[in-house]
């Protein structure tokens, strides 16, 4: 049987434009100077802490999380997507005797709601996020990546971790699990090649799908 983690933004599911409109509004509401799609997208990763402190400057952290989460509770299904393949894969891998996860630095319970609202949630058999009361980590923690393998009920050997940052890569070197990415997300695939070996960098879920699962794109995608 197989064991996979797959992060969530950037590698199943866009939503990279609630996030920054999300940003704008807690930097606007603080009189901070906004920052643009293309930056937010860049730095989205390392949970929401870390990505306001480099928006928003390590000071301001304690105050913009809150508004960050007040525009976000509002707004969470406005633009997210579920990215190509997405669907597709988690399904094709569950039929195949697969136990598959969610291990992401995204809010469990706004991980949860989402992927729920895309319909995402029945081939998965964990969702493990940051925020839970028993989950006070966040990639690349070791700590976070034991209590992933923990909930998956398999040891380092037996997992493979799919993301798209180099937070995906770290969280898996810690927990010695394999790891592949994808440059669907915060990263290109030249920017990921800097990280780990180009075997181990696919374009999008579908190349991914065929070179380390060995499923064939379907006709109709």
């Amino acid at each position: 049987m197989q064991y996979i983690l797959f992060d969530l933004d950037g590698t199943l599911i866009d939503h990279f434009t609630t996030i920054h409109k999300s940003i704008v509004y807690a930097q606007h509401a603080l009189g901070l100077p906004e920052s643009d799609y293309a930056t937010v997208r860049a730095t989205v990763g390392g949970s929401v802490p870390i990505t306001l402190g480099k928006l928003c400057g390590q000071a301001n952290v304690t105050a913009a999380e809150p508004l960050f989460r007040e525009h976000f509770d509002q707004i969470i299904f406005d633009d997210v997507f579920a990215l190509p393949g997405a669907a597709w894969l988690l399904q094709a891998l569950k039929a195949n005797g697969a136990t598959l996860g969610v291990f992401t630095n995204k809010y469990a319970a706004h991980s949860r709601a989402v992927l729920a609202h895309l319909e995402l949630d029945p081939w998965l058999d964990v969702i493990i996020g940051t925020g839970d009361p028993d989950c006070p980590y966040r990639k690349p923690d070791p700590l976070f990546t034991a209590h992933a393998l923990e909930k998956m009920n398999c040891a380092s050997e037996e997992a493979l971790m799919i993301g798209d940052s180099p937070y995906d890569l770290a969280a898996a070197e810690a927990g010695c699990l394999s790891c592949h990415l994808v440059a669907t997300g915060s990263h290109s695939e030249a920017q990921l090649v800097e990280y780990i070996d180009e075997a181990f960098v696919h374009a999008d879920l579908y190349q991914l799908a065929e070179k380390v699962f060995g499923l064939a794109k379907p006709l109709e995608c």
